[in-house]
This record gives structure tokens, C-alpha cells and sequence, in this order.
């Protein structure tokens, strides 16, 4: 079955057919690093991690470019207000901005340039654009002559006449029309600037991605990526001053994502409701977050809430609980009885359908809600499998159950959200002391302890001492320890506090 993408640029889905066979280039705009990410930004840079990432398990090499603004009026106009020199803010926000995607799960670009170290490469992107016909000279300043491209606005829709009455358009009474745009900004006193045929200065914003691409590239790739509101005029601009300095088509396929919303509210500083990522990462973890922006499609908008955020905490739980569940389940003996052929059939089966389910719904636009949809689905139905039988499972049981456990760890983890294993060495060193006061227990092993008071509160439990044991339960509570009582005995897990 084809992959299929919504097109901005066409308007429509389309199967993607890409211009090397088995391979998929893909160039997303990156940071403008001026000040920490917020979440709206972030899930931008999470959405295109996940069409990355869906695409490899689709089995596609996947040659995957992101810049990195360091040189613009913003970072320019914080440097100023931070008394420092834009190479300083941009190098500082430059490193929050990769602590931040490490911290989200976001894996690294292939290639990832920054705008300072290309400017040669947009020097000659310029050259040609005037040697073509599309570009003038005016002061030091380099102007892009919109009319010079006659399919200037086929991205957005937007026309020509219309936007040169509009109120958007800059007013600079030297271009030739309104509507041009800066290709090169003549120095002003006290900005970076770089030498070029036209004097000192530095490029505009949208030139940068359309050299960073082809560089990286070549003129013509498969996908290129954004936030919706980028469509006019970043990446209208993009396609024009690409277009007319190679001759060729630019991208072939366009996808933009949807904005996020906090609270059924655009965010805004101005609102009070202005939300870093740093900052949602220091009370969540990255799980959760994925969950929340996953369960909306990519270029629908998104309402993100803390109480939103909670839901989707827990149900990233319902999906790990479940997972721990069956690993802990392997390590009891098997019951001689278990569940019939027919429920081991059923169960087998949805494993299998959900697999299809899953993968029919990312092709279709990369509909991450219906996958989930589809993970959610397996694994109310593992849960009931295992309830059904408290008295204990069979061999064939837990085989099954394996192929769930299988099944979530894979497919989940295509969308980048891990269910790892509980790693028993990050148990809380405080554990072997309390061990040591209620089982009496005189090692420093902190899993060792652990049983050894799992071990006192069963002892507790059988002598009807329940003081003893809720002392043991409340211990190990009051450390990021919760106690399951199950038919094949007592389970722990453990949640570190962020």
C-alpha cells in the first residue's frame, strides 16, 4: 500500500512517489535561536520526528535536514537587550534548543547547518538570481522581483495585485513593487555582516533555507516541512527564489502542521499563557508529551492543556502498566491451565489486525490518533485476556502475551515513545536503609532490599500483622514505590520522581 501525503501545494492527498526509489529526503525549517523553544514549536519539530521515524520502520532511508537560524533581526534585537553580541545568544539558544530536543526524544538530523556557516552558498544563490533576471540591486540592498515569477503565490493562494494593496506588504519606496522581497540586508551599525559583490551586509530569512536545501539536497528533493503559518511568506518565498535560480521544481511535496493552542486559547505572551518546553519537561516526562501531540493529527490544531496533559500521562501508563504486567507475568511459573485455544486465537488475532490497523493508519497522512487508536485497542483486549484467568496462565498464554508485549514495544516505538524496562539500578539508595529498619535486611544491594521487603510484608500478611505490613507499603510508597497484589503473588514497580 502507498504512502499517502497531504499536499499543501496541491491541496489534495497524493501517493508519494519519491525521487530516488527506496529513499526519502526531507528538509524541515529549523530554530530561529533568539530565546528557549515553546510548545508550539515543539510540536512541529516532534511531528516531523515522527514521519521520520515512521518512514525508517517503513523500511525508506530517510536523509533527514533541519537548519538552524543564527543570524536575524531577533537574535539581533536580544542580543541588545542582553548587552551581548548576536553570535553569543545565538550560540546559548543554539544549545538550549538541542538540550531541549534530547530531552523531547527528538532525534538529531542527518545534517543540520546553520545560517552563518553557508553565507558564500547564498552569496552565489543570489548572483544567479540576478544574472536570471529575478533579482535587483538597490543600495547594498538585493531585492527578489516577485513579478519576475509568474507562479508566485501557488503555494498559499494568495495574488499578486491583492497582496500589493494589502496592508501586509512592507512599504520601502526603493523596490520596484511592494510586494518584493530582501534577498541581501545592507549593514547596519552594530549588526553582523559579511562581505558580498553588493557591500557589506546579510542575507534575508527566506533565502537561507532555499541554499541550505539544495546544498544538502540538491535543487530538487521529496519533502519539505514546517508549521502552517510559515506557508506565507517563508515558504511561498522559498519555492519562487529556488525555482527561478535552478529552473527546476522545488519540493514535490509540501506538509504543514497545525498550531497549538493552550487552553482553547492562541498562546501568547501577552495572554500569560506562553509555555516553554524547558519547562513542561521539568514536571512531565517526554512520554507524555509526545502522547498528548500525538493524539491529534499533525495538521489539525491542537488544544494543549495540563489537564490534557495528565490524561495522556495516563494513558501512556495504561500502555507501559500493561507491558510490565506481561514481562512480570514470563517470570512466574506457568499454570497447568490457562485460557481455551479459541481466547489464545482471539488474542493472537487482534495482534495481528492491529498491526494492519496501524500501518494503514500512518500511511494515510501519518495519522498518528488512529494508530494510537489502534495500540489502545490490543491492549484493552490483553488486559482482559489476563484478567480473565487470575488463577495463572499457561505457556501458550504468555507466548501470546508476548507477541502483545512485542507488538507495543515496536509500533509505539515508531512514534518515538519508549516503554522501556524499569532500570532497577536508579532505585533510590534511601530503600536500603528502610530495608534494613522493617526486614532487617543488612546488604546495599537496592533491589536485594526491595525483596527482602516485599519478602517481610508477605511474611507480615500471613501472621495478620497488618500494621508491619502497611508500614512496608507505605515505606516503599513514600519512595516512588507502588505494591500490586496479584494470585501469583506480590509486584512492584517504581516512577521516579522528574
Amino acid at each position: 500500500m502507498a504512502i499517502r501525503l497531504h499536499n499543501t501545494l496541491t491541496r489534495r492527498k497524493e501517493d508519494m512517489v519519491t525521487r530516488d526509489e527506496g529513499a526519502v529526503s526531507i528538509y524541515v525549517c529549523g530554530p530561529t535561536v533568539y530565546n528557549h523553544i515553546h510548545i508550539g514549536n515543539a510540536r512541529t519539530f516532534l511531528s516531523f520526528d515522527v514521519i521520520r521515524r515512521y518512514l525508517q520502520w517503513r523500511g525508506f532511508d530517510v536523509y533527514f535536514v533541519q537548519n538552524i537560524t543564527d543570524v536575524d533581526d531577533k537574535i539581533i534585537a536580544r542580543a541588545a537587550e542582553e548587552g551581548k553580541t548576536a553570535e553569543e545568544v545565538a550560540r546559548f539558544y543554539t544549545e538550549a534548543f538541542l538540550d531541549a530536543m534530547r530531552a523531547l526524544g527528538v532525534c538529531r538530523p542527518d545534517v543540520q547547518p546553520r545560517a552563518t556557516d553557508t553565507i558564500p552558498d547564498m552569496i552565489e544563490m543570489v548572483e544567479r538570481l540576478i544574472d536570471r533576471g529575478h533579482a535587483y540591486v538597490v543600495e547594498g540592498d538585493v531585492y527578489f522581483s516577485v513579478r519576475s515569477f509568474p507562479e508566485y503565490g501557488k503555494l498559499s493562494g494568495r495574488d499578486i495585485d491583492e497582496l500589493r494593496s494589502g496592508a501586509r506588504v512592507d512599504v520601502d519606496e526603493r523596490k520596484r513593487d511592494p510586494v518584493d522581497f530582501a534577498l541581501w540586508k545592507a549593514a547596519k551599525p552594530g549588526e553582523p555582516h559579511w562581505s558580498s559583490p553588493w557591500g557589506e551586509g546579510r542575507p534575508g530569512w527566506h533565502l537561507e533555507c532555499s541554499v541550505m536545501s539544495e546544498k544538502e539536497l540538491g535543487p530538487s528533493f521529496d519533502i519539505h516541512g514546517g508549521a502552517c503559518d510559515l506557508i506565507f511568506p517563508h515558504h511561498e518565498n522559498e519555492i519562487a527564489q529556488s525555482e527561478a535560480a535552478t529552473g527546476r521544481p522545488f519540493a514535490r511535496y509540501w506538509l504543514h502542521g497545525g498550531l497549538l493552542q493552550i487552553d482553547a486559547e492562541k498562546m501568547s505572551k501577552s495572554l500569560g499563557n506562553f509555555m516553554l518546553l524547558k519547562d513542561v519537561l521539568n514536571d512531565y516526562e517526554p512520554q507524555a508529551v509526545r502522547m498528548l501531540m500525538l493524539q491529534t493529527h499533525y495538521r489539525s490544531p491542537l488544544d494543549f492543556s495540563l489537564e490534557r496533559l495528565d490524561e495522556a500521562k495516563a494513558a501512556y501508563e495504561r500502555i507501559a502498566t500493561l507491558v510490565r504486567n506481561i514481562r512480570w507475568a514470563r517470570g512466574t511459573t506457568p499454570a497447568p491451565d490457562g485460557a481455551s485455544s479459541d481466547e489464545r486465537n482471539r488474542l493472537e488475532s487482534q495482534v495481528a489486525s492491529t498491526r494492519e490497523r496501524f500501518t494503514v493508519e500512518m500511511d494515510d497522512d501519518f495519522n498518528t490518533a488512529g494508530a494510537l487508536g489502534a495500540l489502545f485497542e490490543l491492549a484493552r483486549v490483553a488486559n482482559t485476556f489476563m484478567a480473565a484467568h487470575p488463577g495463572g496462565l499457561s505457556s501458550a498464554d504468555l507466548l501470546a502475551l508476548s507477541e502483545v508485549e512485542e507488538a507495543l514495544v515496536e509500533l509505539i516505538g515508531a512514534l518515538g515513545i519508549e516503554l522501556a524496562e524499569v532500570n532497577r539500578s536508579s532505585y533510590p539508595p534511601e530503600v536500603v536503609e528502610l530495608s534494613k529498619q522493617l526486614a532487617g535486611y543488612e546488604g546495599q544491594d537496592t533491589e536485594a532490599a526491595v525483596e527482602a521487603l516485599l519478602a517481610a510484608r508477605a511474611a507480615a500478611r500471613t501472621e495478620r500483622n497488618w500494621a508491619a505490613a502497611d508500614a512496608v507499603r507505605d515505606g516503599l510508597s513514600d519512595l516512588g514505590f507502588t505494591i500490586e497484589d496479584t494470585p501469583q503473588g506480590a509486584r512492584v514497580s517504581f516512577t521516579p520522581e522528574l
